[in-house]
This record gives structure tokens, sequence and C-alpha cells, in this order.
């Protein structure tokens, strides 16, 4: 975490790839799900928690992308996740999709905006529970 906001790298793979080599569209939505997935990971979220617990998951309610550059097979990627806003069932991260160059971060290739809903078993909207939405409220603070 850096003033709350989430850095996962990575680097992309030949699966991610169409047959010119360049990253599948698709699999930037995949990219910004692992590194949502790592951000809640880190500040104790555990989505097996939630469910055994809680019968909760995260469901994708929408989801907005911004192709700006194409990344390519072997190109090294850099994932930024932050919490834009929280509701009592809902969320939506703002994820930025840049490269890494040596100078460190380059240029941008997408941006991700997607809001969450908690939803359980029957697949009807619940509140986050409370250790859910507190921690995420901490994300938030460290915002600045």
């Amino acid at each position: 975490m850096d003033n709350g906001v989430h850095l996962y790298p990575l680097r992309v793979y030949y699966e991610e790839t169409d047959a010119g080599r360049m990253v599948y569209h698709a699999a930037y939505l995949k990219f910004a799900e692992r590194a949502r997935t790592e951000m809640m990971r880190v500040n104790g979220l555990d989505h097996i928690e939630m469910i055994e617990k809680y019968g909760l998951v995260f469901a994708v309610r929408s989801a907005e992308i911004q192709y700006l550059k194409q990344a390519k097979l072997e190109d090294e990627l850099l994932v930024q996740t932050c919490v834009a806003s929280l509701g009592g069932a809902s969320m939506v991260m703002d994820q930025k999709i840049n490269f890494i160059s040596d100078a460190g971060l380059g240029v941008l290739v997408a941006e991700v905006k997607i809001k969450l809903v908690t939803v359980n078993e029957a697949g009807r909207p619940q509140r986050l529970p409370d250790y859910i939405k507190t921690a995420i409220e901490r994300l938030r603070d460290e915002k600045g």
C-alpha cells in the first residue's frame, strides 16, 4: 500500500495474449481482479472467511474500462487500486494499469472502474459486515 493505493506488479504471460502477442482485451479485467483480491488479502479481508462465516461474496455490478495503450507479451505492468466510494452493500474501486519502466511508473495502459456489491447465497444484496466495512474505511482513510 502506498498512501491508500495498493500496488500490484505483474508480467504479461502468453496465455493472456492473442495471436498477435497483444494483451487480449478481457485479460485487463483479470489483471484488475487479481489486484483487487490481493489488496483485500493484504488488508486482512479473506474471501473464504467471508463465504464460510457470513455466506457472502463480492459480485461485480458494473465495470467500465478505457483502453489507452496496447500491452504485449512480456511487458511488465503495475495495477494501482484504490477504494473510490463505499456504500452499505457496495463499493467502487478505481484502478489504473501502467507500464513499468526503468525509471519507474510508465505510460498509462488502461483505467478500470468496478462497482462491487455483496450478495448472499441466493444472490440478494446484503450489507457489508462491520469488519469488512471497517477494513475498507481504513484503506480509504490512508489515501490522505
